[in-house]
């Protein structure tokens, strides 16, 4: 089958000093290259400097101007975390776009974080929650655009009230969709908070559809030593055009959230059948995202767990 070409225009960033967390591969490095090659001021914040570095190498190679600075960033340990935002507040430049893609995706048994949480948990919700608190005073000088990748997954399942960190009858594919409804209500809350504090920070959520990305590949650290059947059935359907997206199309929304004007608070993913690939454009709110009662629970919740009260951070 052939494929429709599908791309964005995007406007241009010099100026922009962007941050994109996930950026070392897959959709991540679509995201931070079509960024860098509009014009914006990128950091690369990665767990592993060679990925890094290889990385930098192929934006440049595509956008031969680029800026890219390289830092070291595990969202799985809050030390990590706390270190990365000591060094963006040290060199005090203002921070404009933060695209929060970094995630991992169904352990096979359950892990946990440097601080004792369930690792999907850990890292796609409170870790970004935590980088948010933490980057908030240069999040503000810039007046800044929060972008939360969460996933379809975010549509089914629940939150794990009783048990967040998932210690009793771990489920990989449920602890990921609570992982993702977490950040997702997250997400929507920073826009309320933004405006009731007036913040000047501009909260947006995205979600990629399905594409060949690396979340379900071979993940040795995660237990995981080959790619999922799951993969190669999306890698099929994929390379044949089938209902799913690509690796460059599924960064599509992404760049949307993080670019399109009056998007505070709006959520945006493909548009094709079943939003499982196709053009980006906004969608209708998951269900699973609509309680403002629930957004501030995981917040608070999120901050004990934490430590990182974004009223208040160094």
């Amino acid at each position: 089958m052939t494929r429709t070409p599908i791309d964005i225009t995007l406007p241009d960033l010099t100026g922009t000093r962007a941050v994109v967390t996930g950026a070392s591969d897959g959709m991540g490095l679509v995201i931070a290259t079509r960024l860098a090659a509009a014009g914006a001021d990128l950091i690369l914040p990665v767990r592993n400097r060679a990925k890094g570095a290889a990385a930098i190498a192929a934006i440049q190679d595509a956008a031969p101007a680029a800026s890219v600075e390289l830092h070291d960033l595990d969202l799985s340990s809050l030390t990590s975390i706390a270190e990365f935002s000591a060094t963006l507040h040290a060199d005090g430049r203002p921070v404009h776009l933060l695209v929060n893609n970094a995630g991992v995706m169904t352990p096979p048994s359950r892990q946990t974080t440097a601080d004792g949480f369930e690792l999907q948990f850990g890292t796609n919700h409170l870790g970004h929650f935590a980088l948010v608190g933490r980057l908030l005073p240069l999040l503000r000088a810039g007046r800044a655009r929060v972008v939360s990748q969460i996933s379809i997954a975010a549509n089914q399942g629940a939150i794990n009230w009783d048990d967040p960190n998932w210690e009793r009858g771990y489920d990989g594919m449920r602890a990921y969709s609570h992982s993702k409804i977490a950040f997702g209500l997250y997400g929507l809350e920073l826009s309320r908070r933004s405006r009731a504090e007036s913040w000047g920070i501009t909260s947006v959520l995205s979600h990629p559809g399905i594409a060949p990305t690396n979340l379900l590949a071979a993940r040795p650290e995660l237990g995981r030593t080959r790619e999922t059947m799951g993969r190669r059935i999306i890698r099929t359907l994929s390379e044949r055009g089938i209902l799913l997206g690509t690796v460059t199309t599924a960064a599509l929304p992404a760049l949307v959230a993080a670019t399109a004007p009056d998007a505070d608070g709006k959520f945006f993913g493909p548009s094709g059948p079943g939003h499982l690939g196709g053009r980006p454009a906004e969608q209708r709110l998951y269900s699973r995202l609509r309680s403002p009662e629930d957004a501030a629970r995981i917040w608070e919740l999120s901050a004990e767990l934490t430590g990182v009260d974004h009223g208040h951070v160094a």
